[in-house]
This record gives structure tokens, sequence and C-alpha cells, in this order.
């Protein structure tokens, strides 16, 4: 099984859920409360709309320019708190992943044997046609010839068959992987306050200053999760 796969699934399933914590985290903040007199309800309007009103009184707004210190001071909802994990190591490094390639690959192989047992049945029918065809009437081997077809039929029709029950296997196994990911990620995000949480693979980060990658603690969750489970 190919890593790139599941590395573009997992990067596009879990910047949806980082869209998601993004979204609940500014949804669930309170607006902040109108400081307008009760003589000005058009100012009113004004300062619930105005990020930076919530501060300022609006009967002063407009007349009166923000003093220095404030404008220099940023709020602290313009803060973020970002973190990034890297989806090769993830992926290599998670024990949930490495059981479930293992067991793909016993099921592949057994689909492989059965179909390498197909093939070798035609592969002797036909040689057996060859042997006797010598000694065989037009009849005998326009039915032979027309078995054979039919046979060969078969094999071909297995092997599709076995590729699309493969496809569909790793596609299962790779959803249920990433789901676990995105599950713990969404949980970590939000118990520790997190804003956004980036997947990092083939060098996208260019730079990143130390204690940004959870990698090691998101992977040693995942393993404990996966331990406790089996």
């Amino acid at each position: 099984m190919k890593n790139s796969s599941l590395q573009l699934a997992l990067n596009a399933i879990l910047l949806i859920a980082v869209g998601v914590l993004f979204y609940l985290h500014f949804a669930q903040k309170p607006a902040a409360p109108a400081t307008a007199p009760a003589a000005a309800p058009a100012q009113e309007e004004t300062t619930v709309a105005t990020v930076d009103s919530a501060e300022t009184p609006a009967a002063t707004a407009s007349a009166t320019p923000a003093p220095a210190a404030t404008a220099a001071t940023a709020p602290a909802d313009n803060l973020r708190k970002v973190a990034y994990v890297e989806s090769n190591k993830l992926l290599d490094s998670y024990k949930g992943l490495q059981d479930a390639r293992k067991a793909f690959e016993r099921k592949a192989a057994g689909w492989q044997r059965q179909h390498e047992t197909s093939v070798r049945a035609l592969q002797s029918a036909v040689q057996a046609y060859q042997k006797s065809a010598a000694g065989m009437t037009d009849e005998q081997r326009a039915a032979t010839e027309q078995r054979l077809q039919a046979q060969e039929q078969q094999v071909a029709q297995q092997q599709q068959q076995l590729q699309q029950q493969a496809q569909q296997e790793e596609a299962k196994m790779t959803e249920q992987v990433l789901t676990k990911v995105n599950k713990l990620l969404e949980g970590y995000g939000k118990e520790n306050n997190y804003d956004l949480i980036l997947v990092a693979g083939g060098g996208t980060i260019a730079y990143a200053r130390p204690g940004l990658d959870i990698t090691d603690i998101v992977l040693k969750r995942l393993n404990a999760q996966y331990a406790a489970r089996k």
C-alpha cells in the first residue's frame, strides 16, 4: 500500500477538522457588550459591529481618536495558538496503521493465491488441449476451444473482482485510521485551546520555531489509545 494516498487523505480530513476547531473557537466567544448611551442607538449598532469598539466608548468613537497606547496594544483575540504534525512520521509510527497494513497484506496474499490457482488451472487446460488437438474432430476442437475461452473470461473477471475488493478493503482501512487520527486531533486541539493545527508532509513547512511540532505527543496518545482498545 502506498503512503502517498494515505497522506493526501490525512491532510484533507485533518485540515477540515482544523477548520471546524477554528470556527468553534470564535463561534463560542460571547459578543462584547455595547457601551453607547441610550440616546444614541445608531452609534450603539456601530459599536457592536466594530471589532475594536468594545474598548472605546461609542459616544466618542467618531470624534476622538483612540489613544496611542490603546492602538499599539493588540487585543487578546488576535493571539493565535498554532501547532503542526508531521504526517509521514504519524503514519509510519502509528501502531494501529501498522497492524492494519499487516492484516491487509495477509488478505491480499490470499487473493493472489486464489487468482494464481485459477491461472494455473487455465494453463493446464490449454496445454492438455494442445497435446490432444491433433486427434480431435472439428466439432471436438470447437467445443474445447469454446470451453477454454469461457474459462479464460472467468479468470479475467475474477482478477477484476479481486482488484476491486482490494481497493475497497484498502479504502476502508484508510478511513478507519483517519477517523481515529482526526478524532484525537480534534480533542487535543480543544483540550489545549489551539486555534490551528497544521499537517506537514514532504517539506511543506519551511520554518517553525521549536515547540510547535506536536507529532510525538499526538503519536504517543494514538498508540496509547490503540493499545488500550486491543
